[in-house]
């Protein structure tokens, strides 16, 4: 059982925040005001705590990222790289950039650049692998697809950070799809978009991907 740290006070951080309860770890949950978190740490038990994103990333053997990708950076930075270097830090992020055209959400990022290869420039020491980029938050934790395994994308440059985020997988009901080093986050990074299309066209947000073979 680990120390989790969760950095974002949305629905994807409380998402993974549960889910990581719920498999016996310790969670603490960040934001930039720790006082929003005060009724969500009442009801979450005595392994629960909430804490600045320093003393969160300090405090944690394991770090989500779970914030806007806009805020990613910023927040990255406001956890300082003393307490994240070394350690691994789950990427959940998307470098969304706007509303959707027709469906279609815009990135301010190019096809030649990924948030998480910026974000890991930022702070070279740490151990990012991108995870839970591809699916919606209700989906994330033991998803329920009939006894079919849903296939979840990762990347980064550390193989035992991998191997970490596999086994938090194994536990959440997903396949590991390890598609290589931080420039494979130019191509997982866009699932989202995908994604995201048939619930901006016909409201449908309970899927997920599946490689077969």
């Amino acid at each position: 059982m680990k120390k989790v740290a969760v950095l974002g006070s949305g629905v994807v951080g409380e998402t993974l925040a549960a889910g990581f309860l719920k498999h016996g770890h310790e969670v603490m949950r960040a934001s930039r005001e720790p006082g929003k978190l005060a009724d969500w740490k009442k009801s979450a038990g005595d392994k629960a705590q909430t804490g600045t994103f320093a003393e969160a990333a300090k405090w944690g053997e394991l770090i989500v990222l779970a914030v806007k990708g806009d805020a990613a950076e910023s927040a990255l930075e406001l956890a300082g790289a003393e307490n994240t270097a070394g350690k691994t830090v789950i990427d959940t992020t998307n470098p969304i950039g706007g509303a959707p055209v027709n469906g279609v959400l815009p990135y301010f990022t190019t096809m030649n650049e990924s948030l998480m290869e910026r974000l890991q420039k930022k702070q070279p020491k740490a151990h990012l692998v991108k995870c839970f980029s591809s699916v919606g938050a209700p989906r994330m934790v033991n998803p329920d697809f009939k006894g079919t395994k849903p296939s979840m994308f990762i990347c980064g440059n550390d193989e035992g950070a991998k191997t970490e985020v596999k086994a938090v997988l194994d536990a959440f009901g997903w396949e590991t799809e390890d598609m290589g080093g931080v420039e494979a986050a130019r191509a997982i990074e866009p699932l989202c978009i995908l994604w995201c299309i048939p619930g901006f066209k016909s409201n449908s947000w309970m899927h997920a991907f599946k490689v077969l073979r």
